[in-house]
């Protein structure tokens, strides 16, 4: 049972969760291109500094497990805008944070909120959008991801060169009380599902999704897909400049790059997601994106627009494979549970990140001269976690208006 909007409503409703999703994003994303500047700062270790990063997801983790007990139990316009709020203090805490150990508890904070808001903005969407285009809305909303690429880190370098890193957090959480208005007129109220969950205890919700095999084999999935990536992106920028791939001047362009290829082309991928069917779709682009993954932590000193090339070809089958992927969980939930589940996934994701980003940090190594070594100790642990998510995905069955759909279907 959908919540009908007018075309203008629902555009206008997409562009608002892409907006809460771009600035989540862009919180995470900043911390991994200030590692040089935090790791000279604070005179701290790369795994310390892994550390800092997984501490967010590892948060964020906690409160999407906590959050799946809850969050159906809550008309969804009020816990989504009540969230928000409290990430964007928290965020601004980040900024005012004076130490390593400060700034550690800020991320604690503001990954605790944080983490619910990707769960929260795909339930909205599984809420308000029928499964026909439901691949076309994801890749408008994950266009945020491409933005915050494009824009949201680049300017944050910007600002954090010329104003210090502070700067960076203090837009963003500028950025969220935009975003938070925007989001006051576009967002319907959406209650039905809080009458039937009322009706039940507690952790009936949490059973219902963890008692179903597809719900369990989705939420291994999910946990791989996020692997896959977070072994690698999280030290591409210190492995650059580490090993003189790049200068520091040159690493906004990576994601400015990176971004633009993953913004011109997430809505075709959306489309052709919906065209093509979500679970092959998937498929396809889970293979790809194992040779940018691995050549990416290789790369030795080499002209720019080369470089540019491997590290846009990267965030491209990121982006090309987190659609459909996004996709297919979303549609994996039965509907009476999808906050339940979407809230768990957004947990299972961050955990997954978060010990990701931490096995990423013991496994690279500095030689004598300072170089980053075994990067691609990364890339074989990306490769696994995909090679498992290429499986599963196989037997992941989805629900469409018309009942189940097979696993064997796309």
């Amino acid at each position: 049972m959908h919540t009908e909007l007018k075309p203008g409503r629902e555009l206008l409703l997409l562009l608002t969760l892409a907006g809460i999703q771009f600035t989540h994003v862009v919180d995470f994303m900043i911390m991994m291109p200030l590692g040089p500047q935090l790791t000279a700062l604070f005179l701290i270790s790369d795994a310390q500094f892994g550390l800092l990063v997984s501490a967010y997801t590892l948060a964020a983790g906690v409160s999407g497990l906590l959050a799946a007990f809850f969050v159906d139990r809550f008309e969804r316009k009020s816990l989504l805008l009540s969230l928000y709020a409290m990430f964007a203090l928290t965020t601004l805490g980040c900024a005012l944070a004076p130490t390593y150990g400060m700034l550690m508890l800020a991320r604690v904070a503001a990954g605790m909120f944080g983490g619910i808001l990707s769960a929260m903005t795909q339930t909205v969407i599984g809420d308000v959008i029928p499964f026909a285009r439901r691949g076309r809305a994801t890749g408008l909303v994950m266009t945020s991801f491409s933005l915050a690429t494009v824009l949201g880190v680049p300017g944050g370098l910007f600002l954090a060169n010329h104003a210090g890193w502070h700067s960076s957090f203090i837009a963003i959480a500028v950025a969220c009380a935009l975003v938070g208005a925007m989001a006051v007129f576009s967002m319907p109220r959406l209650d039905r599902h809080v009458a039937q969950a009322k009706d039940r205890k507690l952790l009936f919700a949490m059973r219902g999704v963890l008692a179903d095999a597809n719900h369990r084999r989705a939420l291994v999935l999910s946990s791989c897909m996020m692997f896959a990536a977070f072994t690698v992106i999280p030290y591409i920028t210190i492995y650059m400049q580490a090993n003189k791939v790049l200068q520091p001047t040159e690493i906004p362009l990576i994601y400015l790059s990176g971004g633009v290829v993953t913004l011109l082309s997430a809505r075709w991928i959306g489309g052709l997601t919906d065209r093509v069917g979500k679970r092959l779709m998937f498929q396809r682009m889970l293979l790809l994106s194992m040779l940018p993954l691995t050549v990416t932590t290789l790369m030795q000193p080499a002209p720019l627009v080369l470089v540019l090339f491997v590290s846009s070809s990267l965030f491209f089958c990121m982006n090309a494979r987190m659609i459909p992927g996004m996709a297919m969980l979303t549609s994996a939930a039965q509907p009476q549970f999808r906050g339940t589940f979407m809230s768990l996934n957004g947990a299972v994701q961050s955990v997954s990140m978060g010990l990701a980003t931490w096995l990423g940090g013991l496994l690279i190594q500095r030689n004598a001269q300072g170089q980053v070594t075994h990067y691609w100790l990364c890339a074989m642990a990306a490769v696994a976690a995909s090679l498992l998510a290429y499986v599963l995905a196989q037997r992941v069955k989805m629900h469409t208006a018309e009942g189940p759909q097979a696993p064997t279907a796309s």
